[in-house]
């Protein structure tokens, strides 16, 4: 699942005939390691992604909508400076290296036109988007490389751009096919031919190499030792195939899909090494293959990346609290020995006439048993005989005060244990910017944050609840947050609607708005596999899902947001179903 210098070479050539000549319109940075350039030109507008994230370094055209922070970082409005207007005329790319380099024309400080470069470095852990002035000098990178990191090659601010170290391989397109098979043939490794092709081939992915050896040995694969005059001669015809298709232009993106459906990998040629173990979909260009391989995934990405400062301090949160009821509890168990307490000092009281300073315990008759027998009472002996009476007497007055407030105390932690989770579901769940910013604002209205410098309140109407539509034409709601939830049950539904929430697993409130009309098992069944997959269970199976009309639901007093009591509920008995909840959401106009 790799983006090589073949493929490169030839999403290259698409780039050309699609941007060259176009000036940036506008800069954009949806996360850490991306950057989305605005492209306009005579022919239309379009948007260029540069992704450095190690699970998927790319350069492509893309049509898929991102969504970008409040706050653009650092280095794109440093690009926006150098780059803005600038018209992109070159794209170069070094042999079939995993580089290219954008060169874009625009007007220094003195109005001198220059040229510079951004250079997208796709290689894995090593990838990079490098912004490259005119002197030829690093301006700034995504990713900052000291000596500590890298003793070969730093990427630093101020130092001369170098190229990554060439690797010893041997380049198809201005060598030929002959060559390689040289090299291979000179190798000292006695390994799987597929493999050894990948070691000896410049810009080959490990599933291209096993393709061309698929498709010259039959499906054949042997190691370097068995390989007749006849399969090198084979391998050589299929490797001088390749290379003409790549100086053609001749792409056929191909994406490899498992049989549950999920993206494997993918190629610019098509794809027969599987057979029928696995599928293949062919795509028109291979900005269009990278858009469907890496969409949702990436959306995905983004969204973790967002959320990590406070998703780790709702962890850490949850952590602390559930050290704290353990503790707690332990206390509690100690506390109901207090009753022992108050026996001994009345029996001790009962008895002073035995007693003396000095005693380290006594025996006496036990009043309080049955059976009649007899109890060993501990003393102190520096106390006198009332002292030891009254310390037994204090001792069970603070027992019985510490298992008050430890149950209070306990309930408390156990609530804000069960808001803390909710929380850190919707967060898992947010798809967009700005359900992550009405969680952030609820987490700050809560004191668990601490408010942005310059925010300003948010306005939670702005946000609209996910909207479902059930197969016999009911509405449902769900919220996104828990003060949408609140407001959704306690002050916009009414009495007859139904109220639907995973029955002690954290999850939205989902309402089922009835009108006034009798509501068919289909729908309630319907509801209740949305509350599911809108909870923490939904990648659960038999999910109790309780509902009940929203007159049985309360706020809990003095509950955090989301924190409800109901009565009179029933419960469904679902497996969570995404994909009709999908089918089942309302659509925007």
């Amino acid at each position: 699942m790799a983006l090589d210098g073949m493929m490169l070479s030839l999403l290259r050539r698409e780039l050309e005939g699609r941007i060259l000549a176009s000036r940036v319109d506008k800069v954009y940075q949806p996360a850490k390691e991306e950057l989305i350039l605005g492209l306009r030109s005579q022919n239309g507008n379009v948007r260029l992604l540069l992704s450095s994230r190690v699970a998927a370094p790319r350069v492509q055209l893309t049509a898929l909508t991102v969504e970008n922070p409040k706050q653009p970082p650092m280095f794109c409005m440093l690009l926006r400076k150098w780059i803005g207007n600038a018209k992109l005329v070159a794209i170069r790319q070094p042999g079939m290296e995993r580089v290219l380099f954008f060169d874009f024309e625009t007007l220094n400080d003195f109005g001198d036109t220059v040229v510079v470069t951004l250079a997208a470095e796709v290689m894995g852990r090593y990838s990079n988007l490098i912004l490259i002035g005119p002197d030829g000098r690093i301006v700034d990178s995504v990713r900052r490389v000291g000596a500590d990191r890298s003793s070969l090659r730093q990427i630093l601010p101020g130092l001369p751009y170098e190229n990554p170290p060439a690797q010893d391989r041997v380049d198809l397109i201005a060598l030929g096919a002959k060559r390689v098979c040289e090299a291979m043939a000179a190798s000292p490794r006695d390994i799987d031919i597929a493999k050894l092709l990948q070691e000896t081939l410049e810009g080959a992915s490990p599933l291209l190499c096993r393709e061309v050896v698929h498709c010259a040995l039959g499906g054949l694969s042997p190691i370097r030792s068995e390989m007749s005059a006849a399969q090198w001669n084979a391998l050589s015809d299929e490797l001088d195939a390749l290379a003409d298709r790549v100086r053609r232009g001749a792409a056929e993106p191909t994406a490899v899909i498992t049989p549950e459906g999920t993206p494997k990998d993918f190629s610019f040629l098509p794809v027969r090494q599987y057979g029928s173990a696995m599928k293949t979909v062919s795509y028109p260009t291979i900005s269009e293959l990278l858009d469907a391989f890496y969409g949702e995934r990436d959306t995905v990405d983004r969204m973790k990346q967002r959320m990590s400062d406070f998703s780790r301090l709702i962890s850490s949160r949850i952590e602390r609290i559930e050290r704290k009821l353990c503790a707690q509890k332990e206390e509690l168990l100690a506390c109901q020995d207090r009753d022992r307490l108050r026996r001994c000092g009345d029996l001790l009281s009962a008895s002073l006439y035995r007693l003396e300073k000095g005693m380290s315990s006594v025996t006496l008759d036990d009043y309080y048993d049955e059976a009649g027998g007899q109890v060993t009472i501990a003393l102190d002996p520096r106390l006198t005989p009332v002292q030891n009476v009254q310390k037994y007497y204090k001792d069970y007055r603070r027992a019985d005060t510490a298992e008050r407030m430890l149950r209070e105390l306990i309930v408390q932690g156990e609530q804000e244990l069960s808001y803390l989770e909710t929380v850190f579901d919707l967060m898992t769940r947010a798809r967009s910017e700005e359900e992550l910013q009405a969680i952030r604002a609820e987490l700050v209205e809560g004191g668990y944050l601490r408010p942005a410098p310059g925010s300003k309140r948010r306005q939670d109407g702005k946000l609209p609840p996910l909207r479902y539509r059930t197969s016999d034409g009911f509405l449902v709601l769900s919220g996104r947050n828990n003060l949408q939830n609140d407001r959704l049950t306690l002050r916009e539904s009414r009495g007859s609607d139904i109220w639907f929430h995973t029955q002690k697993i954290p999850g939205s409130h989902t309402i089922l708005l009835t009108e006034g009309r009798a509501v068919p098992d289909r729908s309630l069944t319907e509801a209740a596999i949305i509350a599911a997959v809108n909870s923490k269970a939904r990648q659960s199976r038999k999910v109790p899902v309780d509902y009940t009309a929203i007159r049985n639901v309360k706020k809990q007093p003095g509950g955090k947001p989301g924190m409800v009591i109901y009565e009179n509920f029933r419960t469904a008995i679902v497996d969570p179903d995404e994909a009709l909840a999908e089918a089942l959401t309302e659509k925007t106009p």
